[in-house]
């Protein structure tokens, strides 16, 4: 059986690799690895099609040293323990784990103490980001190196790399114009998909020219490059909140057309009850209230009905007045207690000790409740919340903000008395 184009082609040394010009320079790491006949652990991360397999394949034979295989999902603790002898005997071997990111505790324990020693030089490969998704006793034991996505450029070359590369066996087809284009734009720097795609575009139309209505008979989607699972659905959830938060109405829809095809509607809601309350908060209280019954008639009707209340209170939100007074006020307030945890004073103590009535909290006094000071001495000039003055309703909490100001607080209870 013949091996898919992608495989077939795939470069040999790095010289020919397609993008990643970053990490790739004549004097970077990886080129004098080879140059040194040295090798590191390390994390490849970047999003598929990338070139990350292929680069790590081609350090294992530039450094002349065995390579082996592993799938973190699929793989088991009888092919480590095979691994473990084969790198025993060799003195040291390549070790390249596919979807690093999913090794369980017990695989990572089998697989630390070899890593640790060198006998083992892991290449790990993962779409997600390590910070957030690798054991950090995996991730301090190597070296991280962030591939990207190629551009329409390197896109458009390596198509035409392989329209006329001997082992592509394309059987004679040409692409009519448009249809480049049209193929880089649906792979989205997936090489892979692209190459693939052209072969099947050579079987289902061999010897002819290839138009873009041929292209669009095979109802390929665009690639999204991500799925609920991935470090790209995090980066559009990300990037939702934030056209949120900056006022752009079609950044927020198109980014929850992103969510939306995702159809992780769990996630979708997390994300816009934080921005309500975070972002908009109390510059539009009530939109808090709009957002949730939102998000339940979308629980209600399900996809694909839910887009329409998900659309409607994105729109909300976003063109709503924006106020962190709130979220900013509680923070400063956590990290204060944090960095200065102070006793509470004893006349709001729930039972205080040895103290005459006379000096005790009142709780059928309400005309004393506001003059009484709460909190203690160390931070009693100490203000959290600030208000933002974006909304008429945030307006009216400051101006009780101040007029409650001009009251001198005392813990004089006594005096009050």
């Amino acid at each position: 059986m013949k091996e898919p184009l992608a495989y077939r082609l795939r470069p040999q040394s790095l010289d020919e690799v397609l993008g990643q010009t970053h990490i790739l320079q004549d004097k970077g790491l990886l080129k004098r690895c080879i140059n040194e006949k040295r090798l590191f652990s390390m994390i490849f991360f970047g999003p598929p099609g990338s070139g990350k397999t292929t680069v790590a394949s081609i350090l294992a034979k530039g450094v002349d040293l065995p390579l082996k295989e592993f799938n973190a999902v699929t793989g088991n603790k009888k092919d480590l323990d095979e691994i473990f002898s084969e790198a025993k005997i060799a003195g040291q071997l390549v070790l390249v784990v596919d979807e690093v990111h999913r090794l369980n505790k017990d695989k990572q324990d089998l697989l630390l103490p070899y890593v640790e020693d060198g006998k083992v030089i892991m290449i790990g490969l993962t779409t997600t980001n390590p910070y957030f998704s690798i054991n950090p006793a995996i991730r301090s034991r190597c070296l991280l190196v962030e591939f990207k996505a190629l551009s329409d450029e390197e896109m458009r070359l390596a198509i035409t790399q392989a329209l006329n590369h001997p082992k592509a066996d394309l059987k004679e087809i040409i692409l009519e114009d448009g249809v480049k284009d049209a193929l880089v734009k649906m792979s989205n720097g997936d090489v892979r998909i692209a190459l693939n795609t052209l072969e099947v575009l050579s079987i289902v139309y061999p010897s002819q020219t290839i138009t873009t209505d041929e292209l669009s008979t095979l109802h390929l989607s665009a690639n999204q490059n991500f799925d609920s699972s991935d470090d790209g659905y995090y980066d559009a959830l990300s990037a939702f909140q934030k056209s949120i938060r900056g006022s752009d109405v079609d950044g927020a829809l198109y980014y929850l057309a992103r969510l939306i095809i995702a159809e992780d509607l769990d996630s979708i809601e997390r994300r816009l009850l934080v921005t309500a309350y975070e972002d908009i908060g109390l510059a539009n209280p009530a939109l808090v209230g709009r957002t949730i019954a939102a998000i339940d008639t979308a629980r209600r009707v399900g996809f694909p009905e839910a887009i329409i209340p998900l659309g409607d209170i994105v729109i909300d939100l976003t063109l709503s007045p924006k106020s962190k007074s709130g979220v900013n006020a509680i923070a400063k307030a956590i990290q204060e207690v944090k960095n200065h945890p102070l006793p509470v004073p004893p006349y709001l103590r729930l039972t205080p000790v040895n103290m005459k009535d006379d000096d005790k909290y009142d709780y059928g006094r309400p005309d004393i409740w506001a003059k009484i000071q709460y909190l203690p001495d160390g931070v009693k000039d100490l203000p959290f919340y600030v208000p933002n003055e974006s909304s008429p309703y945030e307006n009216t909490l400051k101006h009780n903000l101040d007029e409650l100001n001009k009251i001198k607080r005392t813990k004089d209870i006594k005096s009050l008395k």
